[in-house]
């Protein structure tokens, strides 16, 4: 464990296990990008997938508590917005669905 310490800059075991928590966070946001491509590929045009929205959210999230413990300002700014836009845009596709399903909610 000692060599992954070195090549990780850290000096305790609780630093490797955040920059490791942020490793994942990262690819869990790096993630979404593969998914809506495969996605894009499958349909032969540009589409996002509603788990987009959900790896995003949940990226988006991990790397909003990890620059939270690294106390970096400009992260936790960037990470905090794109939180609060992930969880809208999935409100409004359930919002939408929940409108489709039922078109009595259309005379409202």
């Amino acid at each position: 464990m000692q060599w992954l310490m070195t090549i990780l800059h850290v000096d305790t075991v609780g630093e490797l296990w955040w920059v490791l928590f942020g490793l994942s966070a990262q690819l869990m946001f790096t993630a979404r990008f593969l998914l809506q491509w495969i996605a894009s590929e499958r349909a032969r045009q540009s589409v996002v997938p509603v788990a987009f929205w959900y790896f995003s959210l949940v990226g988006g999230l991990m790397l909003f508590a990890y620059a939270l413990y690294r106390k970096d300002p400009v992260f936790v700014l960037g990470q905090s917005l794109g939180v609060v836009i992930y969880s809208r845009n999935l409100w409004l596709i359930y919002a939408n669905r929940n409108t489709e399903d039922d078109p009595s909610k259309d005379a409202a």
